[in-house]
């Protein structure tokens, strides 16, 4: 007996035309409550060898992308002291485009049967996995890290522990018009067999 084949041209479909929207041109609505859920829910759905979730979730909408602004403005000043007004602007607005935004967490850290670099695989497939649940859903996403994701006094302001890393700002929203697609890589440059 075999198994009936699933219809999943829509899921192909999808993985096909996918791509990074242009964060500036992003507006609102947000996701609902019961559609964030679904797409965290969905996000979490990845490979965790040993079922660490080596990984959380920081939600970043309504008066919270002012606060994250904030951070990042006061960060960059202390780092930077002769950092101009439109320096600290463009800091100040850096979370303000998208509705939505949601910080995923790598929480890798030693294990003693799990290596650190699963774990932070891990949370890159979340990532991904929430991009994909996001567009599915209707919204356009694009995939953030820039220098917050790597400054650890940024990292701290924002709750993160020492071991803690950001493994994308996912910029979740609406475009009126969507971006065109960029050149993919030549598949033949890139396949080979062992």
């Amino acid at each position: 007996m075999t198994a009936a084949k699933l219809d999943n041209s829509e899921s192909l479909s999808l993985l096909a035309t996918r791509r990074s929207q242009n964060t500036m041109a992003m507006t609102g609505p947000g996701p609902l409550a019961d559609e964030l859920a679904t797409m965290l829910r969905l996000a979490a759905r990845v490979p965790d060898h040993g079922k660490l979730a080596p990984w959380r979730f920081l939600i970043i909408d309504g008066a919270g992308r002012n606060r994250a602004g904030e951070v990042c403005a006061r960060v960059w000043a202390q780092k930077h002291p002769t950092a101009d007004a439109k320096r600290l602007s463009i800091e100040m607005s850096r979370f303000l485009p998208a509705p939505l935004i949601v910080c995923v967490v790598s929480r890798a850290a030693p294990h003693v049967k799990i290596p650190e670099w699963e774990q932070v695989l891990s949370a890159g497939a979340v990532c991904m996995n929430l991009t994909i649940a996001a567009c599915a859903m209707g919204f356009v996403t694009n995939w953030m890290t820039d220098w917050v994701a790597y400054d650890r006094d940024a990292m701290r302001e924002f709750g993160l522990a020492d071991h803690e890393n950001i493994a994308g700002f996912i910029y979740i929203g609406h475009v009126a018009e969507r971006a065109e697609d960029r050149i993919r890589p030549d598949m033949d440059a890139i396949v080979q067999r062992f």
